[in-house]
């Protein structure tokens, strides 16, 4: 079965738009867990745009992982490791980006990661990367000692040419690594069969197609249907 981590960020943006209390993104995650995910992911930004600090060990509290998003620097891997959550996926992070538009350069950034990947791991925290489909990412993951990388699926939901062949391959070195296979960025009832279907995948992590989804038909039944067609 594909573990399916539900990203509650965009609750936390509703909330932030009027300054206010409501909607409570812990409240989200809790009707996510009860309606089949299996964990829940928050990416702290350094702006703060949507999720606070005060909501981290609220989400951190629940009986249910926690995928702690955040950049790399040491005010992040402090929090971290304060806080102590299942995991934390390191992304890259620009604070004019709308949404994280691309992996995180592990191979320029090796000698930057590595101690901040060892605090990670040294405080129990397991930890993940968020690359790019490329084969150079994925073995220097591996060396850093980083046991899961996360495929930005992004281009892929975008429909460009090849890019589900990019990830197939990927998928490969993944497991040639003996690293952990997980993805995400822009999934959708429509495109998430594919990637699904990737050899080897253990997880996918989704939020802002089910957040919108659940406009229309609530959130439960958006996990649910999402839960359901990635292990159909």
């Amino acid at each position: 079965m594909i573990r399916l981590g539900v990203n509650i960020d965009h609750v936390a943006t509703l909330r932030n738009a009027r300054g206010g209390i409501f909607p409570d993104p812990v409240a989200a995650a809790e009707v996510a867990l009860a309606s089949g995910a299996d964990g829940i992911t928050a990416h702290l930004r350094e702006d703060r745009r949507h999720i606070r600090d005060a909501d981290m060990p609220r989400l951190r509290a629940l009986s249910a992982p926690l995928n702690f998003e955040m950049a790399a620097t040491d005010e992040m891997v402090r929090i971290a490791c304060d806080l102590r959550p299942h995991a934390c996926c390191l992304v890259p992070e620009k604070r004019q980006e709308v949404t994280t538009e691309g992996g995180l350069d592990v191979t320029g950034q090796r000698d930057a990661l590595a101690p901040r990947i060892a605090r990670l791991r040294e405080a129990g925290i397991r930890v993940s990367l968020f690359i790019d489909p490329d084969a150079k990412q994925i073995e220097t993951a591996a060396a850093l000692g980083a046991p899961v990388v996360e495929l930005h699926t992004g281009a892929y939901a975008l429909g460009g040419a090849h890019e589900l062949e990019r990830l197939q391959t990927a998928a490969q070195t993944v497991a040639e690594c003996g690293l952990e296979l997980h993805a995400g960025h822009g999934l959708t009832y429509d495109n998430v069969g594919a990637v699904a279907a990737l050899p080897g995948l253990a997880e996918l992590n989704i939020g802002h197609f089910l957040i919108g989804q659940a406009i229309f038909d609530g959130l439960g039944p958006a996990v649910r249907k999402m839960k359901s067609l990635i292990n159909s």
